[in-house]
């Protein structure tokens, strides 16, 4: 029993040492349950996760459908180095592959469905030495519109656009509005000492006056340019004396 028993022990472990019996690292992930519109297009989204380095040369994808009612599983697309479209069926020309195995990315796009296409879609992903694992099931549903759930989504995307929109239209405004205002606070700074400046050369019309008045009471004297009081005599006045003065004279002479 102990031959065995060791016999058996060192079998399993050369088996795993070749890498018969290495546990598979490959995980799937898909989306679940997907809901489309007859008529549009609906991605399949797929990803996985392998504990082996992807080779874009071995690695392989295959998608499948499988009915709702009973019938026969078909295959939907295949990928190894390359794509494989269906080449007849109900998906022919209907399928777009949408991955890059480099990315861990297996998805598919399936244009313009039909309710002929409700159904679950399996994804499967082979990496040798990761050739056994999970498989990832998306299960589709073709619906004449769309759910009251999609629709308040695309609602409120819709209203975060345009909401999103008026609010930059309001910072855009608002900061227009205070440039000009600070440009109009500086310009009427600027003017305002200007309105305070008054010219040196102008006098206050009372000031003016008493110039005028200072400036008569005196007079230049055309002999040797010195400047003397002004006569404050009536011209009346002398004009009467000037004739006496005269009469005086003639006096004289007569004599």
């Amino acid at each position: 029993m102990c031959v065995k028993g060791l016999y058996l022990l060192t079998v399993l472990s050369g088996l795993a040492a070749s890498g018969v019996l290495q546990v598979s690292g490959m995980r799937i992930y898909t989306s679940g349950d997907v809901e489309a519109v007859n008529g549009t297009d609906v991605r399949l989204k797929c990803t996985f996760h392998s504990s082996s380095s992807i080779n874009p040369n071995s690695i392989s994808i295959t998608w499948s459908f499988r009915p709702l009612k009973p019938g026969k599983e078909e295959t939907v697309f295949h990928y190894q180095q390359k794509a494989y479209l269906p080449p007849e069926g109900i998906f022919r020309k209907r399928i777009q592959w949408a991955g890059d195995v480099m990315g861990r990315d297996a998805s598919i796009i399936i244009q313009q469905v039909k309710f002929t296409y409700n159904g679950s879609y399996i994804c499967q992903v082979k990496n040798p030495p990761d050739v056994h694992g999970s498989v990832g099931e998306i299960r589709l549903r073709v619906v004449t519109t769309a759910s009251f759930s999609e629709l308040l989504l695309l609602a409120l995307a819709i209203g975060g656009g345009i909401a999103a929109v008026v609010i930059l239209l309001i910072i855009i405004l608002s900061c227009r509005r205070c440039k000009k205002k600070s440009q109009r606070q500086r310009e009427g700074n600027e003017e305002a000492p200007r309105k305070e400046r008054k010219d040196p050369t102008v006098c206050h019309p009372s000031r003016a006056i008493h110039l005028y008045l200072s400036e008569s009471s005196f007079e230049i004297d055309s002999s040797d340019g010195m400047i003397s009081e002004a006569s404050t005599k009536d011209p009346s006045s002398s004009e009467e004396e000037g004739p006496s003065s005269d009469d005086d004279g003639g006096d004289d002479d007569s004599d």
